[in-house]
């Protein structure tokens, strides 16, 4: 990055012309800072592909600025449509077929038939993407595999030498990735959990189809989103040389608790930091007390297990 960088990052307009030029773009959202790029443009793709070291079979998100927009390049039936009338601008992902394959080309959608899409909830991304005038595609702006950045200064240590801009939008206030939900032939699936729960989507959309197509989804690796340490999870307490982050009152070391009072939103909020945070220390593990699976709880059962190494 130049090392004139401004230090609380750069406007909306020149991250939208560095995504003109084919560079790529630290990008806030509400979910996690994503390392943004032209969605039509396959060089930029696979530039962000080589800065996170990313397997080319997992596919992207674009990021739209609009429900408009996401017709434009998705199929969406009424059931997508109420979805979308829901919970945009916001952390959800829709995968529907593809309308428009140029403008999200076939490397950020892993040579499928079907695009992921969404609008996000911070109004800096959707800045950027309405300046821009076109779907970006931003995965998390860490290193494949690593915790998903949820500061400014996090994202930078991860990604930071590869962009062209970087916007600064704070603290993320959800700090898990997007729910991903399929609509295809009619049915709904659940992808992938995050911050809009299950019980959530099915007031809208009715009973979720069981199963669904997860290689549609973004994050279904095995091992993903782990630090160097070694996690344990469903932990009651820590073991020598570890670092336990607590959930609930009196449980391990305040500073290192995901939420004293047990709430799932604050633990999701602090569950990446934390683990960033924790890894810096070098402990010979990371253990993580029960978090119960109800509500947003199962999101975040979901990325500790892929953290520890255990498909979801």
């Amino acid at each position: 990055m130049p090392a004139d960088r401004p230090a609380r990052g750069d406007s909306p307009e020149i991250a939208a012309e560095a995504l003109k030029t084919g560079r790529l773009v630290i990008l806030p959202t509400e979910t996690v800072y994503g390392l943004a790029a032209d969605a039509s443009n396959p060089q930029a793709v696979a530039r962000i592909f080589e800065a996170k070291g990313r397997p080319r079979f997992n596919p992207l998100i674009a990021h739209v600025a609009n429900a408009v927009d996401a017709e434009a390049i998705a199929v969406f039936d009424a059931k997508a449509r109420a979805l979308a009338e829901a919970f945009w601008p916001g952390p959800l992902t829709i995968v529907a077929p593809v309308r428009d394959r140029e403008r999200v080309c076939d490397l950020a959608r892993a040579g499928l038939d079907s695009v992921a899409v969404r609008v996000p909830g911070h109004p800096r991304a959707r800045a950027v993407i309405g300046a821009f005038g076109g779907p970006v595609v931003a995965p998390s702006a860490n290193r494949s595999g690593r915790p998903s950045p949820t500061t400014f200064g996090d994202a930078l240590e991860e990604t930071g030498q590869a962009v062209g801009a970087a916007v600064d939008g704070g603290p993320c206030a959800v700090g898990v990735e997007s729910t991903v939900v399929s609509v295809l032939d009619g049915q709904v699936a659940l992808l992938r959990p995050g911050s809009v729960t299950r019980e959530e989507i099915e007031a809208v959309a009715g009973p979720l189809a069981e199963g669904g197509q997860g290689r549609r989804s973004p994050g279904r690796l095995a091992l993903h989103y782990a630090p160097d340490a070694p996690v344990r999870i469903e932990a009651d307490g820590a073991r020598d040389g570890e670092i336990l982050l607590g959930f609930g009152a009196g449980v391990g070391d305040p500073r290192w608790s995901l939420s004293p009072s047990g709430d799932l939103r604050e633990a999701a909020a602090n569950l990446f930091r934390l683990l960033r945070e924790a890894d810096r220390s070098k402990p010979s593990g990371i253990a993580v007390s029960p978090i119960p699976t109800k509500g947003l709880g199962e999101a975040i059962n979901d990325r500790l297990r892929r953290a520890a190494g255990f498909v979801g």
